[in-house]
């Protein structure tokens, strides 16, 4: 279930293993612009085998260099990002989705606009309900609906069970093009418990809003008027062209706005349902949720194809792969939140510190490989 990352590139790889996968999405069509991500380590060599890299590559953005700015504007450093000929790709989420889409649209089913509402487990397989279609039932059901996944909720129970919060919110806009003077260039301005990014995207610039909260916001994705007004609170004393984008949030109908949170389940699977991707473990804000869905699709199916007739052995070595990775992450994301979002003008210094030895670090790296 999910038609965002996990779920095409898990479709693809069932049907090439003989299964007939079906997908299905509560949204009534593919999203369009959106976050940039980065498809990074594992997931470079399954869009290879998927044959979509090329594609992925030809759909890239434009940022080259982040900037760092002062409370006032003026600019701290800049840090240049990966060169064309890195082992990575930045493109929009909804441009990666898109593709993923394209690939397995031909070997698996695909239901927009639409979303389960029971599951009913036996020996033999799963009875699903649907919210518009008629119930149907499956061999397996694989939970990829993200991080406040309904069929997580179906089968383990409330989402705060295994839900934590970093303290941080998360806010983005789209701006109008021109709202960027240069296209290859990312800016960062920080204040103590508050970031503003200016993000090149693809075609379309965001503003992106990440910061502590004076007060715990209640969660309801619904209440879009308190959303506004949290964003507005946590920006108001901030300087450079933060009330631009704020205004810009406040005038959009419907702007993205979530708390950063972690997903820590015990266990990824029960019977016949399995999680994947951030269903199973997201982990706010190190920027590879992406890339760890497309690999964790392969590995689920690859196990799969292992173990046929055995699923309880294919979920758990599944398992047994993803989480030496995962654990580690996780454990790594609180320090990370606190030094990407300082609380303390002293943590900002401390911060843009880092961002210099990091930057002295790419140029180095830079100079050796064009002197290869």
């Amino acid at each position: 279930m999910g038609a965002g990352i996990a779920g095409p590139a898990l479709a693809y790889w069932l049907a090439r293993n003989g299964y007939r996968p079906t997908v299905v999405e509560h949204a009534r069509q593919l999203g369009s612009g959106g976050s940039a991500i980065v498809v990074k380590g594992p997931a470079i060599p399954v869009a290879e085998r998927m044959g979509v890299l090329p594609q992925l590559r030809g759909l890239a953005t434009r940022n080259r260099s982040l900037t760092l700015l002062t409370p006032d504007g003026r600019r701290v450093l800049r840090l240049l990002l990966a060169s064309d000929q890195a082992p990575t790709v930045e493109v929009t989420r909804a441009d990666l989705s898109e593709v993923l889409h394209r690939s397995a649209q031909t070997e698996a089913e695909f239901l927009f606009d639409d979303t389960v509402t029971a599951l009913d487990q036996d020996a033999g397989g799963v009875d699903v309900t649907f919210r518009r279609s008629a119930p149907r039932r499956f061999d397996l059901v694989v939970g990829a609906d993200g991080m406040h996944s309904t069929v997580r909720r179906l089968v383990f129970g409330p989402e705060r069970q295994f839900v934590s919060n970093l303290g941080l919110y998360g806010a983005t806009v789209p701006l109008e093009p021109d709202a960027v003077e240069d296209p290859s260039e990312m800016t960062m301005l920080s204040v103590p418990n508050r970031m503003l990014v200016v993000h090149l995207s693809r075609t379309t610039p965001l503003a992106i809003f990440t910061f502590r909260a004076a007060r715990s916001v209640p969660h309801d994705r619904k209440n879009v008027a308190l959303h506004k007004q949290t964003v507005a609170d946590a920006y108001a004393d901030v300087g450079w062209r933060a009330p631009e984008f704020v205004a810009a949030f406040l005038d959009h109908p419907a702007p993205f706005f979530d708390p950063l949170t972690t997903v820590r389940m015990p266990a990824w699977s029960r019977e016949r349902v399995v999680l994947l991707g951030d269903a199973a473990a997201a982990t706010a804000l190190l920027g590879d949720g992406s890339s760890r869905a497309m690999a964790g699709a392969y590995a689920l199916a690859e196990e799969l194809a292992a173990h046929p007739g055995d699923h309880a052995r294919a979920f758990a070595a599944y398992e047994s792969r993803l989480r030496r990775e995962v654990g580690p992450r996780q454990r790594r994301v609180g320090p990370l939140s606190r030094l990407m979002v300082p609380r303390t003008r002293p943590g900002l210094a401390v911060r843009n510190a880092v961002g210099r030895a990091v930057g002295r670090t790419n140029r180095i790296t830079s100079r050796q490989a064009a002197n290869r």
